[in-house]
């Protein structure tokens, strides 16, 4: 049984996420390169009471900003993104659970976060029309021996893929159709008889994530344990705008990562050009101005982060209306488009700046590119701008789901 620290508030949280960067900082590159699970900074990470810091404060949580929430992730994410990342669905369907849940499922949950408890996903599907087409059925009926038997016969039977996080679950939050074809998240135990995690992520970046299958064989469900998401397409909710937050934030965190990493090769290893008649890689003025631009367009992505998750703070504090989550959606598509953008653009240039040197596999320094340009493939940039611009332009709200 897990047991875990209560964070009391926001400013706790973000001193043990830094203190805990710095300790998974350590190897992040030894597990990327030899796909090492993080098994065991999870467990720290459970530990140290991250996991419930979203948990409100009536159900014993320090419910923290969405700001702290945002600066939480990027940190982790400068320290290890793969790691950073698997607890993104966690924190993702909390969310939900505050939205949808009946006091039963808050109490329930929210209790077994805080107790350590991670909470996966199991949402997407292989070879369907797009990501958010569901194939998967919820049912009724008699399910065999073992089998439902003690959930009023409901079981699920299906097969999902990039199901970030659901190996190292205590929990799996499952997107399924019910019997009358809405969807339905309805979570089950991670050991329940019939569930099989397979950990067949081969993704070139975000290695460690284990973002991989989960098989559904009549898997028994507790009617307690589902949520009608059904209902998100028509009410007005933070849940997409919160869960692209968290995206943001970890793309910021892997800018943030190769920015460092760039400074400190060339200061440290890097040869200088020899046009630039300079002692040091450091004094040559391109690198210098290159270097710059670098830190402004970190700056102002991060800025921009901080911006909307302040929104989302005051947003959350009032009534939530159509237009209240378009004007949180707009905000966060603005920090997911800059944040995207710094991570690639820092990343690729890290190698520019340092050298031939810094493509030599022992320093693993790729990661960072690979993890980049991994991460930001979950939702495109160029329909950020679109909604972006047909709000100013049209006054015509983006869509209504995760990814924006």
């Amino acid at each position: 049984m897990p047991t875990a620290h209560v964070i009391a508030d926001d400013r706790e949280a973000l001193a043990i996420a830094a203190e805990l960067a710095h300790e998974f900082s350590r190897e992040a590159a030894l597990r990327d390169s030899e796909r090492r699970l993080p098994w065991h900074e999870l467990k720290r990470f459970s530990a140290s009471g991250l996991g419930g810091i979203t948990v409100p404060r009536q159900y014993g949580g320090a419910a923290v900003s969405f700001a702290t929430l945002a600066q939480v992730f990027a940190t982790l994410s400068a320290a290890d993104p793969s790691l950073s990342q698997i607890p993104q669905n966690h924190f993702a369907n909390l969310n939900v659970i505050g939205i949808l849940g009946t006091d039963a499922q808050k109490q329930w949950f929210y209790a077994e976060a805080l107790a350590g408890k991670r909470l996966g996903n199991a949402g997407p599907e292989r070879h369907t029309r797009n990501t958010t087409s569901i194939n998967t059925l919820i049912k009724q009926g008699n399910t065999g021996p073992n089998r439902g038997d003690s959930a009023g016969g409901l079981h699920i039977t299906g097969r999902k893929y990039y199901s970030t996080g659901a190996l190292f679950a205590h929990w799996i939050p499952v997107k399924v159709l019910d019997e009358e074809g809405r969807v339905v998240l309805a979570i089950v135990p991670r050991n329940s008889p019939g569930l099989t995690v397979i950990d067949d992520w081969s993704g070139f970046g975000q290695r460690t994530t284990a973002s991989g299958s989960v098989v559904f064989d009549a898997v028994p469900v507790d009617p307690d344990g589902i949520l009608p998401v059904w209902q998100l397409a028509d009410r007005p909710t933070l849940a997409g705008p919160v869960s692209q937050l968290i995206q943001a934030a970890i793309d910021a965190g892997i800018a943030r990562a190769a920015v460092n990493e760039a400074v400190a090769f060339v200061r440290e290893r890097a040869r200088p050009w020899i046009d630039a008649q300079v002692e040091r890689a450091s004094d040559d003025p391109y690198v210098i101005r290159d270097t710059g631009q670098l830190h402004v367009e970190l700056h102002a992505a991060e800025a921009v982060l901080a911006r909307s998750a302040h929104l989302l703070d005051v947003l959350a504090a009032e009534a939530i209306t159509h237009d209240s989550v378009a004007r949180a959606s707009i905000a966060v598509a603005k920090a997911k488009a800059l944040t995207t953008e710094i991570a690639l653009f820092a990343a690729e240039k890290l190698f520019e700046l340092s050298g031939s040197r810094a493509a030599l596999a022992p320093d693993n320094l790729d990661r960072h590119w690979r993890n980049a340009r991994t991460h930001t493939l979950h939702d495109p940039v160029r329909w950020k701008y679109h909604a972006i611009g047909n709000y100013a332009l049209n006054g015509i709200r983006p869509p209504r789901h995760s990814w924006i």
